[in-house]
């Protein structure tokens, strides 16, 4: 997982409360196993007017001055529904690396952090203000500050600890347990006999 410490990037607004995962992900899409290549069916419903995907023209991330946006402003309650990790698969794989809500689904919260994207929490004033940014400006997630920099003003959020410091250190589960692999190898090597490989 790379770091995340300070990040600037394009905003694009879907206002929408109680986005679920499968707005975010249609089931139909669960089949696929490798995390790549679910960028594409992101918002399906909406991106799309039919199955040979042409785009609707209406739908804000088709339009052409919000291609290149990485964060999203969003609303209240997002990723909410089932537990599919394959929603946040589908965000990152999109290009997304954060995600600006009201609230959050709690395990789509952290299927977020997990897969290396930062979910934020704001209220609805902030989100309104972020909402009518110019397509073009960049705005600037600092994660070691717990700031939003922006032209419009600067805002505070929160995560915990741990979070921050997987995050900030490009640190999955995964690696952190193998910060203690030094630890584990002595363990096994220190194992009773009856453990040791080969023996019965």
């Amino acid at each position: 997982m790379e770091p995340f410490t300070i990040y600037k990037g394009r905003t694009v607004p879907l206002m929408n409360d109680n986005i679920d995962t499968d707005q975010i992900l249609p089931k139909q899409f669960l089949k696929l196993i490798d995390k790549q290549g679910f960028g594409k069916y992101l918002m399906y419903a909406w991106r799309y007017t039919d199955h040979l995907y042409t785009e609707n023209p209406d739908f804000i991330f088709n339009k052409e001055d919000y291609r290149q946006a990485t964060i999203l402003i969003t609303g209240d309650n997002f990723g909410a529904g089932s537990s599919r990790e394959h929603a946040a698969w589908a965000l990152a794989d999109y290009g997304f690396k954060v995600v600006i809500a009201g609230s959050f689904g709690d395990i789509h919260y952290n299927n977020e952090l997990n897969n290396g994207m930062l979910p934020i929490v704001q209220p609805r004033e902030v989100r309104q203000r972020l909402a009518q940014l110019a397509p073009d400006e960049e705005i600037t997630i600092d994660l070691p500050n717990q700031k939003i920099i922006t032209s419009v003003g600067e805002f505070a959020f929160a995560i915990e600890e741990e979070w921050k410091y997987k995050l900030i250190n490009g640190l999955d589960d995964i690696g952190i347990t193998l910060q203690y692999e030094d630890l584990i190898s002595q363990y096994e090597r220190n194992r009773p006999s009856y453990w040791q490989e080969g023996n019965t």
